[in-house]
């Protein structure tokens, strides 16, 4: 049975990476896609590739790091498509810069755009997910091998603040029928989408 076909999608950061590979796979799978980026050059491409092969996507530009942002592209998809099944919040920007050296606005960017920005989308899908009582929301967390990379700290601090947030969240949000996770990888983001 395919658990996704005609599920509504809500990628952010949809354009690069994971999040377009997570785009176009679950547009093959049946899944309409609601593709949110900062800019329309990266995720546009994407959802011309979509619509080539026959799926269905939809754009949306909000920079979600704000709350305003992030509450008008959630109303936005909950108007064109009359729900929201599924959340997946990959926006995030990863600034290489050591600590001695990194500037104030880039911190803050760093933990505006990948946790502050994960929250308020988190917390405006779940809110329509909670009238619908189900939803699922995944937050990626990619912290890769790079470990000895001294050039990662606001963006690893995200992460881990990121990670603590699936955790809290799925904790709260289950009762309602929304189940949170943090995943590091393509495969088991599917993994966890394919099933019921």
């Amino acid at each position: 049975m395919n658990h996704l076909k005609d599920k509504i999608v809500l990628i952010t950061g949809a354009g690069k990476g994971m999040g377009r590979a997570l785009a176009l796979a679950l547009a093959e799978r049946g899944a309409i896609i609601a593709a949110n980026d900062i800019s329309p050059v990266n995720v546009d491409p994407a959802i011309a590739e979509i619509i080539a092969h026959g799926g269905q996507a939809k754009t949306y530009i909000e920079d979600i790091a704000k709350k305003v942002g992030a509450q008008y592209l959630v109303n936005s998809v909950e108007e064109d498509f009359g729900r929201i099944d599924i959340l997946i919040h990959h926006a995030a920007v990863e600034p290489h810069t050591p600590l001695l050296q990194m500037d104030e606005w880039d911190w803050h960017r760093t933990l505006d755009v990948n946790l502050t920005g994960a929250f308020l989308m988190l917390q405006s899908a779940a809110r329509v997910m909670r009238s619908q009582n189900r939803g699922k929301i995944l937050n990626i967390v990619t912290q890769s091998s790079r470990a000895k990379d001294q050039t990662r700290g606001a963006y690893l601090a995200s992460m881990a603040g990121l990670t603590a947030l699936s955790q809290q969240a799925d904790l709260e949000l289950q009762p309602l029928g929304i189940r949170v996770h943090a995943v590091q990888n393509l495969e088991e983001a599917l993994s966890l989408l394919e099933t019921a």
